[in-house]
């Protein structure tokens, strides 16, 4: 059997609620009630995991295709159902995927990490600012942040923690192994909202904040980077120390690490070619996506940033870095076109057939009704619902494709500055990845390594949440209005 009973039939049971017996509100049309139900249905298959999502996606677009929810007429249907496949943001995400796979390929990933810890890792803390750092140095350029924080970052975590003894199975985990997981993981959700490029939702949240402000505010890779630096380095910086303070480690100083680092180094040898044209590819895209040509040069030479990603890719399959076959085994590059193309389907059509707007109204109502004064009491309200209801979702994706374009526009609507609330939201849709081990792909990788126990990694994980997002308020919120974002 190709999919888990259970679940399976729950989501279908929620569909078919939704479609036959819930009667559309007034307000909402019947194809914009049934596209939800195949919606809230799709969801709950995703969040039950009831099929790999991108087999998921597939049935989406098929039940979008073959009940005409878009158009009555079957070649528009399911002209509809493929429409976001030429999305230029999905195909971003897709090829720096890709391109991403040229770090551990090359081994440049590895040798950043060893790099950093070489420098700074005399100390326990140092360990954990090495790491932080070389999760920001990848960040950019590794969409898929569970490929960063559980397949780059977390080996040479677990090979630092080993060297000191530090081994879950024989329950000396907290020497420095507890400590080095939990700042491990905490530095993901940090880079990965500090560009659009770190993680795979954050062009979903561009596409419907941009769909919400009919397209007044756009979310460019430089804007996003600009906005997010600051709050997201001074989270950089305080996030080590608070788990410090929360789970000491028994081992303080570790000038072994050190040498640690510079042997696994020396074992590397002499930086590769590969490793070099990498480099340079990085250093491209970096100054294409932050608009340097035509800052300096003129707007002529202007690039967007998926076709950035192409020539990107294009370097390294013409200098051999990369070959097809490797494109061929990046199975979450072509796994995330799929389904990140059919939710971004599904949202695009339940904003343009009016449901989105519905929904926001009612959410705006219901605050409304509480007597709160100003937009500020109601827009906190939403941000921490949005927040932490990631409790109930196993997915970011998920949730944001839920949640976001709703919760938005009710924001919008209750008076809040379009540019501060749409990078308030963005910056809670990866914050809630602290949450949990299910939170995101990271999430059961390095949980799953035995370091922390499920209660010490719930209580690290609702503490960040609540750290991080008072630096996103205040410092953010500052920071933007320096900006004149706001």
């Amino acid at each position: 059997m190709g999919f888990k009973p259970i679940p399976m039939a729950i989501a279908l049971a929620i569909g078919l609620l939704i479609w036959f017996v819930i009667p559309a509100p007034e307000g909402v049309t019947p194809n914009a009630w049934h596209l939800l139900a195949l919606f809230v249905a799709t969801i709950a298959a995703i969040i039950g995991k009831a099929m790999p999502i991108g087999a998921l996606a597939m049935l989406a677009i098929t039940l979008v295709a073959l009940t005409g929810v878009t158009s009555d007429k079957p070649a528009t249907a399911i002209a509809d159902a493929l429409s976001s496949f030429a999305s230029p943001l999905i195909w971003l995400i897709g090829v720096a995927i890709m391109i991403s796979r040229g770090l551990i390929k090359t081994g440049l990933g590895a040798r950043i990490g060893y790099g950093f810890i070489a420098l700074v890792g005399k100390h326990t803390l140092g360990i954990g600012y090495a790491l932080a750092a070389a999760e920001l140095t990848i960040a950019p350029v590794t969409p898929s942040n569970t490929a960063r924080g559980g397949g780059i970052i977390h080996p040479i975590m677990r090979g630092i923690a080993g060297s000191f003894g530090s081994d879950p199975e024989k329950g000396t985990q907290n020497r420095i192994g507890r400590y080095l997981a939990l700042v491990n993981y905490h530095a993901n959700p940090i880079t990965s909202a500090m560009f659009i490029t770190a993680t795979a939702p954050n062009p979903l949240v561009v596409k419907l904040v941009a769909d919400a402000t009919g397209a007044q505010v756009q979310l460019s890779w430089g804007t996003w980077a600009l906005a997010m630096l600051l709050p997201g380095l001074v989270a950089l910086v305080l996030m080590p120390l608070v788990i410090y303070w929360l789970y000491p480690p028994e081992i303080k100083s570790t000038p072994d690490a050190a040498h640690f680092a510079r042997d696994k180094l020396q074992e590397m040898g002499p930086m590769t070619r590969g490793e070099k044209v990498l480099l340079g590819v990085f250093a491209l895209l970096l100054a294409l996506w932050a608009g340097v040509p035509e800052r300096v040069i003129g707007d002529a030479w202007a690039v967007d940033a998926t076709t950035a990603a192409f020539v990107g890719l294009g370097v390294l399959l013409l200098t051999g870095v990369l070959d097809w076959e490797d494109l061929l085994k990046e199975k979450s590059a072509w796994d995330t076109v799929v389904w990140f193309s059919a939710l971004v389907m599904m949202a695009t059509y339940l904003n343009k057939l009016g449901l989105i707007g519905w929904l926001s109204k009612s959410i705006e109502a219901g605050i409304g009704g509480l007597g709160l004064e100003g937009w500020v009491p109601g827009c906190s309200l939403l941000l921490l619902a949005y927040l932490y209801a990631h409790y109930m979702f196993a997915s970011t994706t998920a949730h944001i494709t839920a949640m976001f374009g709703a919760f938005y526009a009710a924001g919008l609507a209750l008076g809040a500055p379009p540019f501060l609330f749409a990078l308030l939201m963005a910056a809670a849709s990866n914050i809630m990845m602290t949450l949990t081990h299910y939170a995101t792909g990271t999430s059961p990788v390095i949980f799953g390594s035995g370091y922390t126990t499920l209660g010490e990694w719930w209580k690290a994980g609702f503490v960040m949440s609540v750290v991080l997002i008072a630096v996103w308020v205040l410092v953010g919120a500052f920071w933007w209005k320096l900006l004149g974002y706001w």
